[in-house]
């Protein structure tokens, strides 16, 4: 009789043991099925790893929120796992799942953002991108509450706008794609570019201001110094800038002929004002920033667009003129117009 029930308890053993060993291949190593279309959900930060598991048994991600809770907890990558969005096809087992949440593979939306792009045409590529509305973000940018409380205003964030490569999640709201771009700008303001400032007499607006004309003028890298070395040689004689891209400016986003747009009134037209304009007309990017602080030093006071991009820099408005006559001759009439500094009429 002791015999028997020893047999029997043996018995009871090894069907749990096998029961056991089943379970753990069809929850932990067996695939789920794939997806027909891939099922997203998202992790908040401080989500507890129960609530998790239960969603990606929800979304069909796993077999079972108690296998993944199991796994979790005896491979110690339960306290791992990173808040985001994340994007299942199905077919995976919970080893492969895990490693997702842990290496935080986020379901992002990747948007380029160049230099010399306005808060309007920023907002056209984000919408674009089928990450917030056009009318939404430029409302922010102008005046919501992160713009407010880093002081922009009345201006807003023209210019701060970091120009870079940005991965956002694709539920990202206006004002943290704001933070995001803003924080990138915030991060170049070291304490040598402060003193920078300091020793040049201006503030980071009236840098930016600049930094963004030079961004706008130049086409070919290495002339930045050289156009914004042009701009401070004008400042200091109180000579207009008379940079094109300020006339054509516009806080609505519109944008009209350089020709008729230089004789149209406008707080940035500085073909019309004396000085910077009253903030930045685009985002520069850091070499242009760069050129704002660190200008070349010259005598020039003038320069005109070739075809090629480059530019003819000149001391005086007679030789500017001279500069304009040989590219129109070289060119056809209407290929070459004064780009900046010193119209011709």
């Amino acid at each position: 009789m002791r015999k028997l029930k020893a047999i029997i308890a043996l018995l009871v053993i090894a069907t749990v043991a096998f029961a056991g060993l089943a379970a753990f291949e069809f929850y932990w190593l067996s695939p789920t099925e794939i997806f027909p279309s891939p099922r997203e959900l998202t992790i908040e930060k401080g989500e507890s790893f129960r609530s998790v598991a239960h969603k990606l048994a929800a979304a069909g991600a796993i077999r079972s929120a108690l296998a993944i809770q199991l796994y979790g907890q005896f491979t110690g990558t339960a306290r791992r796992i990173k808040p985001g969005d994340y994007e299942f096809k199905g077919g995976e087992r919970i080893p492969e799942v895990m490693h997702h949440l842990v290496a935080g593979d986020f379901l992002v939306v990747t948007v380029v953002i160049p230099e010399g792009l306005t808060v309007n045409q920023i907002g056209e590529r984000l919408e674009a991108a089928g990450l917030v509305c056009q009318g939404d973000f430029e409302r922010a940018a102008r005046a919501g509450r992160l713009v407010r409380a880093l002081g922009l205003m009345p201006l807003g964030a023209e210019g701060y706008l970091f120009p870079a490569t940005y991965r956002f999640s694709p539920h990202a709201s206006a004002d943290e794609i704001l933070f995001a771009m803003l924080s990138r700008f915030f991060r170049i303001l070291t304490p040598q570019v402060e003193k920078r400032m300091f020793e040049l007499g201006l503030n980071a607006r009236q840098v930016v201001t600049l930094a963004s004309i030079v961004e706008r003028e130049a086409k070919v890298p290495g002339e930045r110094p050289l156009i914004a070395g042009v701009f401070y040689n004008r400042l200091r004689l109180r000579m207009p800038l008379q940079s094109d891209p300020t006339a054509e400016y516009s806080l609505d986003g519109t944008v009209g002929a350089a020709a008729r747009a230089v004789r149209t009134p406008s707080a940035f037209n500085t073909y019309e004002i004396t000085g910077l304009p009253p903030g930045p007309i685009a985002s520069p990017g850091l070499k242009s920033i760069e050129a704002a602080l660190y200008p070349a030093q010259s005598n020039f006071l003038y320069f005109v667009a070739r075809n090629d991009g480059t530019h003819v820099f000149s001391k005086s408005f007679d030789d500017h003129r001279r500069a304009i006559a040989a590219i129109n001759k070289a060119s056809r009439p209407s290929a070459a117009r004064p780009l900046a500094a010193g119209r011709a009429d």
